[in-house]
Formats: structure tokens, C-alpha cells, sequence
């Protein structure tokens, strides 16, 4: 095992997790070498697995106030291996970054959290409060039996959480520029126009769902929904999907299917914007079936001192003065704020998520070590 208080133990480490394919939802082992680590700190381990996901969740300490480290082993495919420079789940490192799948989302910023707890240790190995790691294979995928479990689990046997540090890539131009001090919700919907399939030539022995759709569907993209607030943009209607037809240029078509996403802030529920659309439906006189999927509620810190800390922190450390956002996509952020604690995302930037050649600069990986241990020791040692 790696000594994870040397010099550079965060980049041996994130090495040995990207080896480790671990494409959605296989693990391929990374908890494992998790738990070894988190064991010898002193951590109570317990794996959790529902279906066919492996979650982690491993606590030191028994008392007030509880920091949880929130995490994923889990990648996205590497797509095209002839595209990549070197192969993806072979680290390379090279002119000062270090190149393999996970290496930003999110294997490095779990890397960095673990370096950061083992060093904080080593120094105050009798903190006050607790420390814990959740960490999923299930976020890059349906998200159903990852943190979503995990949380209803720990919740039902009564164990509460003070702060939550989700170690997402939310940096944009450097690390540290912007936290992420909540969410906008996700509602989205398959919607099912009808019509009469024909023969193109004889259109009034037909009727078109795609013509019925023009005027219901631009009504649905000119709506305001609302108008946010200081923390949160307006809801977003946005349409990813049309799919019509047979393929052929001589048959009208009998459906449309229309699939679209809410991206929505807390001044409107999803019960409110499903009303809504199906009030627009109604209006334009079509024929429609409607399936809805609610994937997240939007979340906000509840009071300002955690994201105070972490901000100052990261001033101390990087001198900059962090944005604190809301933006972005959704993350199993969203299950660990329904607890009622505190939650932020901040880890390395996000310019190569999801990439051919994903990579994270050496520099600063080493700087995220350094913030999460001086967040640890600003929260349970100050």
C-alpha cells in the first residue's frame, strides 16, 4: 500500500483507481482498494450493494459534528480507443497532467480526498466530530442503487450528517473558481403525440403529428415557467428528442415521440410544471399520452457557514475568491441534501469530462489535497 502522507501519494494513488476500468456500474475493485486505505486510518468499512451496484460508506468517529466525503468509482465508457493518445485505463503522464479515464470525473478528486483525510490524521489523529466516505458505482449511470440507496439505508437506522463535500469536477477555468452551493431539479418527460398513419398523397385520409406538434411544442418553448430568484436561474424547458416515421419519404406517420427535460428552481415544483404542460396540451386540442421522470428536487445550502468556510479556504489556498453556483447538471449531491445537511461540490476543473485524453493537471491535484485537509481542520479541529 501506498504511505498516503509522502510526497505525491495522491497521483500514486489516482494511478493505481484509473488501472481499475471501471466503467458504470462495475466497480472493478476500486471501493476494495478504498476500504484497505480507509481500514488502516481507522475507519469502520461497510460495502453496500444493491442490485448490481457496490457502494462504500466507512465512518471514523461517533460524534458531532459528521464531514462526508461523497464520491463515484464509476466512469463513463472510454469510447473510440483508437482516438485516445495513450490507452485510457493506462495512466500517462505527460508535461504535467496526467491523462486515463476518471482522472477528473471523479477518481481524482476521490484521490484527493483521501490523501487530504490521511494527512489531516496523521496531525490531529484525536479530532473532534467524525469523518466518513460515501462513495458509489452507480453516478455515471441510472443513479437508482448508488447514493440514492445508500442515503435511505443510513437514514433508517438514524445516522445524521452535519457537511457534505461532493467531490465533482466543478471548477471551470482553475480549481477553486466556483462551488456549487446547490442544484436546479430534473423533470423530464416522454411525450407522445397521435395522429393517423396514411399514404403521403392522400393526406385528408391521414392527420399528422408533426404538423399537430408545431404549435403545441413552440407554445411549450415560449412558456415562462418562472422567473428564479437570487440564487437560481429560470426554469428551462428544453426539447432532446424528436423521432417520427418509418424512414421513408411516402407514409405519414401515426405518432411523434418527443422527449424533453425541466431544469427547474425551487420557486416552482415539478407537480406544478407537470400541471402546466399538460394545461398546454389540452389548450391545442391533441391527442397525447405523457410519461413523466422526476430525477432530482433542487437543493440549496440551508445556512452560510459551511460554503464561508470552504470559500475562505480555497482564497487562503488559491487566492481567488470562488463563485458560488447553483448551475450545471444534477449529482447525487440531491440525495445527500434531503438528510437536511449542508452540501457543496468543489473538486478539479471540468474542462475534459466525459473526453477522449481526459486529464488532470499534477498541480492541481496537489492543491485539492491541501483544501480539503485544511477544510477538515477549519471543521472539526478549529
Amino acid at each position: 500500500m501506498i504511505d498516503l502522507t509522502k510526497e505525491n501519494a495522491e497521483l500514486a494513488l489516482l494511478e493505481q483507481l484509473i488501472r481499475l476500468p471501471s466503467v458504470t456500474p462495475n466497480d472493478a475493485g476500486c471501493q476494495l482498494l478504498l476500504a484497505n486505505y480507509l481500514t488502516s486510518l481507522g475507519f469502520s468499512v461497510e460495502s453496500l450493494r444493491f442490485n448490481d451496484v457496490d457502494n462504500l460508506w466507512a465512518r471514523r468517529g461517533d460524534t458531532s459534528p459528521v464531514l462526508v466525503f461523497a464520491g463515484h468509482t464509476d466512469v463513463v465508457p472510454a469510447g473510440p480507443l483508437k482516438d485516445w493518445t495513450s490507452p485510457p485505463f493506462e495512466p500517462s503522464l505527460r508535461n504535467g497532467f496526467l491523462y486515463g479515464r476518471g482522472a477528473v470525473d471523479m477518481k481524482g478528486g476521490l484521490a484527493a480526498m483521501l490523501v487530504a483525510c490521511a494527512r489531516f490524521l496523521s496531525v490531529y489523529p484525536d479530532h473532534s466530530g467524525s469523518i466518513a466516505f460515501l462513495v458509489t458505482s452507480d453516478e455515471e449511470g441510472p443513479a437508482i442503487d448508488g447514493t440514492k440507496k445508500v442515503i435511505e439505508h443510513l437514514t433508517s437506522r438514524g445516522e445524521k450528517f452535519d457537511y457534505c463535500i461532493v467531490g465533482e469536477p466543478s471548477s471551470d477555468a482553475q480549481l477553486g473558481d466556483t462551488i456549487k452551493v446547490g442544484r436546479r431539479g430534473s423533470l423530464g418527460g416522454k411525450l407522445m403525440i397521435y395522429g393517423k398513419q396514411g399514404h403521403i398523397a392522400y393526406p385528408h385520409l391521414a392527420d399528422n403529428p408533426i404538423h399537430k406538434s408545431f404549435s403545441v411544442l413552440s407554445a411549450l418553448c415560449r412558456e415562462e415557467w418562472d422567473q428564479g430568484n437570487d440564487q437560481f436561474s429560470p426554469t428551462a424547458f428544453q426539447i432532446s428528442n424528436l423521432h417520427a416515421g418509418a424512414g421513408v419519404t411516402n407514409v405519414i406517420p401515426g405518432h411523434l415521440e418527443v422527449v424533453f427535460n425541466f431544469r427547474y428552481s425551487p420557486e416552482v415544483t415539478a407537480e406544478q410544471l407537470e400541471r402546466r404542460v399538460l394545461e398546454i396540451m389540452d389548450e391545442h386540442n391533441v391527442r397525447y399520452d405523457i410519461v413523466w421522470n422526476h430525477s432530482g428536487l433542487p437543493f440549496f445550502m440551508k445556512s452560510p457557514h459551511f460554503s464561508q468556510v470552504v470559500s475562505e479556504v480555497v482564497q487562503e489556498i488559491k487566492g481567488l475568491k470562488p463563485l458560488l453556483s447553483t448551475s450545471g447538471g444534477t449529482s447525487d449531491g440531491r440525495f445527500i441534501a434531503t438528510t437536511g445537511c449542508d452540501v457543496i461540490e468543489l473538486g478539479l476543473c471540468n474542462a475534459t469530462i466525459h473526453q477522449i485524453d481526459e486529464c488532470v493537471r499534477l498541480a492541481d491535484l496537489k492543491q485539492l489535497v491541501q483544501i480539503y485537509q485544511r477544510v477538515l481542520f477549519r471543521i472539526l479541529n478549529s
